[in-house]
């Protein structure tokens, strides 16, 4: 993978979304940041912990358990990988 402080928004998102896509058989045309996680596409708490992991290892870093806490949409998720890249 390319160097993470180098990701542009629109790299993030489609990293983003391919985890989504992989990992949970989402169908891409639901991914927008608008996207519930919960109520657009059925994940429940053990979801939200297995998406978290799998961000972690496509974007090699750690997210904080209180940073996870509050997600509750896809912008949510783009916005805390584009943060944690930005402090890299």
């Amino acid at each position: 993978m390319e160097s993470h402080t180098t990701l542009t928004t629109e790299e993030v998102i489609r990293i983003v979304n391919r985890v989504v896509v992989e990992e949970f058989e989402a169908e891409e045309d639901r991914l927008r940041p608008e996207t519930h996680l919960r109520e657009d596409l059925d994940m429940d708490s053990l979801d939200g912990v297995d998406l978290v992991v799998a961000l972690e290892v496509a974007f090699e870093f750690r997210i904080a358990e209180e940073e996870a806490r509050g997600i509750r949409t896809l912008g949510d998720v783009y916005e805390r990988v584009q943060r944690r890249i930005d402090t890299l």
